[in-house]
């Protein structure tokens, strides 16, 4: 079970749990049949089948609701209303159940998505949490609900990513899909607005996502766009440009045969020496009908400055560790370090958040990297689950990257340094016991010189410090943890600007 069966919804047994399908992405076509005997002729083919493109290219937004007949908080979405509600204020004219005065411009479709679910009278109440196509007496579901064979369910759940039930989706006309979750009909007809208009004019071609790399470390750069034909004839070519503080830096073109709705994405000539920044990514095509489709802003992260090469990554996540992971990549994408999924050295910390134990790696010098973090579950670590938090601190204990919440996937870049000895070596550094119950001790051998010694939690936020001044020989410095809450901490000591940690758990 996943996060969302706290707060309605159940993870779909036997699919991995990947994200939904990122806002922005191509909805895959499909058909089905309606269970319903009486839309056996109302669909818009023959015998009751139902095509996705078919109301698409007809102009309709559809709300596409995924769901499982054993699913509790998929029933009680049923039987609120709101894709009831919605149909028939707003659902094609003249269809069974639409309002005279719809404004025609809605359609609904519900499947039934576990592909075991073979035996369609599950949908009657048979078996099952309550009568599907009749939730109360007399109150008949007019929009199409298919229970399709197990081989045509399994590929709808593949194509759509179904990691949980149930899963609501708004599909634009111009095939662009967004998760918008279980709301009321109101607000889901309130997302209607952000669609574009159907396409109308022969030549429109529209700037549908940026592609690129969202951090550079340095050097040159390679921008990327996707496009969409959003003309009613085939797009044949069309130019992208890119431009940073309104100078050009980097063009594209795109040449073929680009049907209506259909996406391309255009590889856009280097910028050299790019430093990251704001870009503005333009699409041009003759006799565009359109500009405000046209343009789109973007942000490239720059390197952040590492002042060492040796870098400690700590990792607070919510309730749900397994869901996230971290990788440590090179300039050429080759993974140096990575974390996370199956955690075995995960503790449960304050207020039930799980902590890694803080992490040392150790990389090249003078050389660029990537830190990525992941989200499975495609929430990022935060919110109702229990907030979460990454940082990476150089050995120096300069943060180099931290954040919080993020959606599926947070990026960042940065740059170690060159130092000429062993930051590691320069502290000969004990910390006991490990774990701790009421104290923390710090042993370290002081070479005539000033010294820190300080207790922080993984978000670097200082629990205790000391400094002292003229130590020389064996030093223990203790830390009382009676007011400090159980989990893991770093402790570190720094003389002349270098530091060295030592992670501690404290129970």
């Amino acid at each position: 079970m996943k996060k969302l069966l706290l707060s309605t919804a159940i993870l779909l047994a036997g699919i991995s749990a990947n994200a939904q399908l990122a806002p922005g992405s191509v909805a895959p076509n499909f058909t089905v049949t309606a269970y319903q005997p009486w839309l056996s002729t109302a669909g818009s083919a023959s015998n009751g089948s139902f095509t996705l493109y078919d109301y698409l290219d007809q102009g309709y937004t559809v709300f596409l609701d995924v769901s499982a007949t054993w699913c509790g908080p998929c029933w009680n979405y049923h039987l609120n209303g709101a894709l009831e509600d919605i149909y028939a204020a707003h659902g094609p004219s003249g269809a069974p159940g639409v309002s005279s005065t719809t404004t025609d411009d809605v359609m609904v479709i519900w499947i039934e998505g576990d592909g075991q679910t073979a035996d369609a009278t599950m949908l009657d109440g048979s078996g099952s949490i309550g009568n599907w196509i009749e939730p109360a007496a007399g109150n008949q579901i007019q929009f199409p609900m298919a229970n399709p064979a197990s081989a045509l369910a399994n590929t709808i759940n593949n194509d759509y990513a179904i990691a949980y039930f149930p899963t609501i989706y708004r599909i634009c006309p111009n095939r662009i899909i967004e998760e918008v979750g279980q709301l009321g009909a109101s607000a889901l007809y309130a997302t209607v607005p952000a669609c574009p208009p159907p396409a109308s004019a022969p030549a429109d071609v529209a700037a549908l996502s940026y592609t690129g790399a969202a951090v550079h470390c340095e050097g040159a750069y390679t921008p990327s766009v996707q496009i969409q034909n959003n003309g009613t004839s085939p797009l044949t070519s069309a130019t992208v440009t890119i431009t940073q503080g309104g100078t050009t830096v980097s063009t594209g073109t795109y040449s073929g045969s680009l049907s209506t709705y259909g996406v391309a994405n255009v590889t856009c000539s280097p910028i050299a020496n790019f430093t990251g920044g704001a870009i503005v990514c333009t699409v041009t095509t003759a006799g565009d009908a359109s500009a405000a489709n046209n343009a789109m802003n973007t942000n490239v992260a720059a390197a952040a400055n590492a002042v060492s090469q040796y870098i400690t990554v700590n990792i607070s996540t919510d309730y749900y560790a397994s869901e996230t992971s971290w990788a440590i990549k090179s300039s050429t994408g080759a993974t140096v370090a990575q974390g996370g999924g199956n955690w075995a050295d995960m503790t449960t910390g304050q207020a039930g958040f799980t902590v890694q134990a803080p992490q040392l790696v150790t990389l090249n010098p003078s050389q660029c990297y990537t830190f990525e973090i992941t989200d499975s579950y495609g929430d990022g670590i935060c919110c109702a689950y229990g907030d979460g938090a990454y940082s990476l601190v150089d050995a120096n204990g300069t943060t180099i990257a931290s954040g919080g919440e993020f959606g599926e996937i947070d990026t960042r870049a940065f740059k170690t340094g060159a130092l000429g000895m062993d930051e590691l070596a320069t502290i000969a550094m004990n910390v006991y016991p490990n774990p701790a119950s009421s104290e923390v001790n710090v042993s370290f051998e002081a070479t005539n010189n000033d010294y820190a010694v300080s207790l922080m939690d993984l978000q670097g936020r200082v629990i205790a410090a000391k400094n002292m001044t003229n130590l020389n020989g064996t030093q223990v410095v203790s830390f009382s943890t009676e007011n400090v809450a159980k989990g893991s901490y770093i402790v570190t000591v720094t003389v002349d600007g270098l530091t060295t940690t030592k992670n501690v758990v404290i129970k």
